[in-house]
C-alpha cells in the first residue's frame, strides 16, 4: 500500500460568514480513521447550497431575505445550520465528494480498497438509522470534501461502476438526492404533471430527469435565457420563471404536483394552480423563506404540503442505481480547482452556469 501523507491541502471554513470566511491551507492535518471508518482521496467534489447558506447563516430564523451567498448580519449563533443547531469551527464543508479508497477501518470491508465510491450526505446514527433527530450533514456535522483526503462512515459509502468522471458523479450526491426524496415524498408516477421552479439549478434538472424517469409528464419554469440548457434535461415543456398569469400560460395544463426550491413572493401562484388534491413539496427557499398562505386555499382545494430534508435510507442507494444503469445524467457546468473554491462559490451564487460546479483538489 502507498504510504499516505501526514498532512493535506484543504478549504477551511473559520466561521459564518462571507467568501472569506474560508481559508486555504497546505498542510492540514490528515483525516482521523475510526474502526468503522474508510478514507477517500478526493477525486472531485460539487458544490451545493447547503454549504453556501451554512457558511452565510441564512438557515437562522432571524434571517428573513432571499439567500444571497454573503453574510447574514442578523443571523443568531444558536440557529445558524441546516439542523437549528451551532456548527463546529474550524469545518471542512464539501457534501459530494467521489474519490477512491485508499484505507480502511477495523470495521471496514477491506475489498473497498481502491473502489471508486460516492458518500451518502447523510450522516446516520448506525445505533438508531431511522432517527432524524440523530442525522447530521456531510461537510456540516462531519468534515467533507473540500480537501484532498476525507473519511466516512462505511455505511455511507456506496461504490459505482460508471464510465462517468469523478467530476461528472460529483454532481449527484445534493442535486440529485433532494430531488429524488422530493419525488418519493410526493409519491410522483405516470399520471402527474409536475411543475418544476428553478430547473436551470442542479436540484431543478435533477427533478426534470428523475420525474420524467417515473413517467410523469414535466412542466419547468426558469429564465428564457437558459431554456436551451434547460430543455437537454427533457421536460415536456419550459415556460419562463414567473409568468404574469401562470394559469394562462399553462393552458390547459392540469398541474398535480409543484416541486419547490425557490419559495419567494410568486410563491402563493404556484399554490393557486394546484388541481383539488394536489401535492406540494420544498426543499428550498432561494428567493426567500417568508411567504403568504391563503389557508382556505390548503384546506378547501385538499391539498397536501410536504417538507423534504431528511431522506430515507434508499434513497442515496438508488441514486447510485439510476447512475449505473444510465437513466440519469450528469449536469456538469464547470469546474474549478480546490484552491479557487471562493470564485466557484462566487459563481454558482451568480448563477453564472446551468447546472452543477465542481471542484477538483
Amino acid at each position: 500500500m502507498t504510504e499516505l501523507p501526514k498532512t493535506m491541502q484543504a478549504m477551511v471554513l473559520t466561521g459564518h460568514g462571507d467568501l472569506d470566511a474560508y481559508e486555504w491551507h497546505e498542510d492540514w492535518p490528515m483525516p482521523e480513521v475510526g474502526a468503522d471508518d474508510v478514507l477517500i482521496r478526493v477525486g472531485a467534489c460539487g458544490l451545493n447550497n447547503t454549504d453556501v447558506n451554512t457558511r452565510s447563516g441564512w438557515y437562522s430564523k432571524a434571517v428573513e431575505d432571499a439567500t444571497t451567498g454573503g453574510a447574514f448580519a442578523a443571523a443568531d449563533d444558536h440557529d445558524p445550520t441546516w439542523g437549528g443547531r451551532p456548527l463546529t469551527f474550524p469545518r471542512i464543508q464539501g457534501a459530494d465528494p467521489v474519490g477512491r479508497v485508499v484505507a480502511v477501518g477495523a470495521n471496514a470491508d477491506q475489498s473497498l480498497l481502491d473502489k471508486r465510491v460516492m458518500i451518502d450526505g447523510w450522516q446516520r446514527d448506525w445505533s438508531d438509522p431511522d432517527n432524524m433527530d440523530k442525522t447530521g450533514y456531510f461537510g456540516s456535522e462531519r468534515d467533507g470534501g473540500y480537501a484532498q483526503y476525507v473519511s466516512a462512515d462505511r455505511r455511507d459509502v456506496a461504490v459505482v461502476e460508471s464510465d462517468l468522471s469523478d467530476a461528472e458523479l460529483a454532481t449527484f450526491q445534493c442535486s440529485y438526492t433532494t430531488a429524488e426524496g422530493m419525488l418519493v415524498r410526493t409519491n410522483v408516477g405516470a399520471d402527474d404533471t409536475v411543475l418544476i421552479t428553478g430547473a436551470s439549478g442542479g436540484v431543478g434538472g435533477a427533478l426534470i430527469q428523475l420525474a420524467k424517469r417515473r413517467g410523469a409528464r414535466v412542466i419547468a419554469l426558469a429564465s428564457e435565457s437558459k431554456h436551451a440548457d434547460v430543455s437537454l434535461s427533457g421536460p415536456d415543456r419550459i415556460l419562463p420563471r414567473a409568468p404574469a398569469n401562470l394559469r394562462t400560460a399553462l393552458g390547459d395544463e392540469k398541474i398535480t404536483v409543484v416541486a419547490d426550491i425557490v419559495g419567494g413572493d410568486y410563491w402563493p401562484t404556484l399554490i393557486d394552480i394546484l388541481e383539488r388534491g394536489g401535492r406540494y413539496v420544498c426543499s428550498g427557499a432561494i428567493a426567500g423563506p417568508m411567504v403568504e398562505l391563503d389557508l382556505r386555499t390548503f384546506y378547501l382545494r385538499d391539498l397536501t404540503f410536504s417538507g423534504s430534508t431528511i431522506l430515507p435510507q434508499h434513497v442515496f442507494r438508488d441514486v447510485v442505481s439510476y447512475i449505473e444503469r444510465g437513466e440519469i445524467k450528469p449536469m456538469l457546468a464547470a469546474t474549478y480547482p480546490l484552491k479557487d473554491l471562493r470564485e466557484a462559490q462566487a459563481a454558482f451564487i451568480e448563477k453564472r452556469h446551468t447546472g452543477n460546479i465542481v471542484v477538483l483538489p
